[in-house]
């Protein structure tokens, strides 16, 4: 399958890779259409990609197309594309274009949305998305096969659960960066050197994350079987909640599920 990618930035490369590193595609079966000439230059060298600042020429043969532009940009990218898809299946990765905005746009049915996250660009993202009615389960499956070269993908047969994704998995690696941040920071405020206190920080997350995924056992269990009468952890844990970290971070979600909304137009 032949597979078209209309805005060639971060993550539109990002799927680029992903898919030549999992072998779902090859380079000559996918073309991405990109307006700024540099960036065209450079997704050919380094990929070996056909590219184009023409959307459709880049769709020409497509059986799949993928929308990867800013939200504010996808008038302007879908206008060319208006009623000329035909039976091509369409992804979008916009956040916050909600799928009746894009099925008006194109004039197609053949629409599925999802919201990756960073980690994709690693091939460790997870992806919730949906789909229109129009979309069978052939172009199902080859979406399915495409969000799963980035990380896990999960299937939600209702909308307002791509917008809840957003504020979890999608807005949720710039929480962890922040956690990661401050746990670093304090390390290095008690006296460890930055290197150290990085390094012990990555693979203290890293490892408490794998042991709640292996264990299957609910984090507060977890966190209770670290804590002894007394003690360090005791300690720090009274501290994070004396300073309302635990609401502090319900409170991030919900304002990002809000925002969200917000640029759905709901």
């Amino acid at each position: 399958m032949r597979i078209a990618i209309i805005g060639g930035g971060v993550m539109g490369e990002a799927i680029v890779s992903a898919l030549l590193r999992q072998g779902v595609a090859a380079a000559d079966d996918i073309a991405v259409c990109e307006v700024l000439d540099d960036r065209r230059r450079y997704l050919s060298e380094k990929h070996g990609v056909a590219t184009f600042a023409d959307a459709f020429r880049a769709v020409d043969g497509a059986g799949l197309v993928v929308f990867a532009v800013k939200p504010q940009e996808f008038p302007a990218a879908a206008a060319p594309l208006a009623g000329r898809l035909g039976e091509r299946s369409v992804l979008s990765i916009m956040a916050g274009v909600r799928l009746a905005s894009i099925v008006a746009a194109l004039g197609s049915d053949r629409v599925a949305r999802a919201m990756p996250n960073t980690p994709a660009q690693i091939g460790e993202g997870i992806t919730v998305w949906t789909a229109a009615p129009g979309l069978d389960s052939e172009a199902l499956e080859d979406i399915r096969c495409l969000l799963g070269a980035l990380g896990q993908e999960v299937y939600v047969d209702d909308e307002k659960y791509v917008e809840m994704a957003t504020a979890v998995s999608g807005s949720g690696p710039g929480f962890v960066f922040l956690l990661l941040e401050a746990l670093i920071d304090g390390a290095v405020h008690i006296g460890l050197r930055r290197e150290v206190a990085t390094r012990l920080v990555y693979q203290t997350v890293l490892g408490s994350v794998r042991y709640a995924e292996v264990t299957g056992r609910h984090p507060a269990e977890l966190r209770a079987q670290v804590v002894s009468p007394g003690g360090t952890t005791a300690a720090g844990l009274l501290a994070l909640e004396r300073s309302g970290v635990r609401a502090a971070i319900v409170e991030a979600i919900e304002a990002a599920y809000r925002r969200a909304l917000e640029l759905g137009g709901k």
